[in-house]
């Protein structure tokens, strides 16, 4: 575990970065072998958690009538949500394919379960939210796993957390933080959909990097990386 990662590592890893996308089509009909599917969970088992918590767990469904209802409760979330922007903006909206529930092969319903370990946990009394923090790690985890196998993967958030909770008889005191769409794809995009689409575009890193104080992007003391973030290398 001592040993530094070569330059062929390191560019591996950096691939699986910048080339992880938001999956919501392509999905091919091939299964997921189940070594590979092991892999991807446990990369996300190994995610840093507050505590070493480990508040996660990990829901696997390829019941098409499971699929059905998360659908549905998509669809429904969907139309709602659309009401909140004015037109044109709300066709374009609801023109995006914005999920793959029923074209992959696997869901997976990532939780968050505050009560493992008892109510005390190091480090979550001055931050509760820390333990969805570390959920959240092991989604990302799970994310570039996948990419590094060549799986796709797709987010969907636009459900209701209730009918997760109902549909997958989730405790009261669990709380479903990811609804993912995992398969293998016939392509990557290049670039995330909602930026070749338009949506929003992507900020450049000197447009997101302060330096000691909020808002101050021209610290004298950080003048050698201002230079090298205002470059702004994309490796997307």
């Amino acid at each position: 575990m001592t040993e530094n990662f070569t330059d062929e590592e390191k560019r591996g890893f950096y691939k699986a970065i910048y080339s992880r996308r938001d999956v919501r089509s392509h999905f091919t009909s091939k299964s997921i072998e189940d070594d590979i599917l092991s892999k991807i969970l446990n990369a996300a088992h190994h995610a840093p958690s507050v505590g070493f918590s480990q508040p996660w767990n990990f829901i696997l469904i390829k019941d098409p009538d499971t699929k059905k209802k998360i659908k549905e409760s998509f669809e429904e979330e969907k139309n709602r949500s659309s009401q909140l922007v004015e037109e044109p903006k709300r066709s374009k909206y609801l023109s995006f394919k914005l999920e793959g529930i029923l074209e992959s092969p696997v869901n997976l319903c990532v939780t968050y379960d505050p009560t493992k370990f008892g109510p005390f946990v190091i480090g979550r009394s001055s931050i509760p939210e820390a333990g969805l923090y570390s959920v959240c790690c092991a989604i990302q985890n799970l994310w570039l796993s996948a990419r590094t196998e060549g799986v796709g993967l797709g987010w969907v958030s636009i459900l209701s957390n209730e009918t997760l909770k109902e549909t997958l008889d989730l405790p009261e005191h669990v709380i479903p933080v990811a609804y993912l769409c995992l398969g293998y794809v016939d392509e990557f995009a290049e670039k995330p959909d909602l930026e070749t689409k338009g949506w929003l575009p992507r900020l450049e890193l000197k447009d997101v990097v302060f330096f000691e104080k909020w808002n101050d992007k021209e610290n004298k003391d950080w003048k050698k990386i201002q230079n090298m973030i205002k470059d702004n290398l994309d490796y997307a």
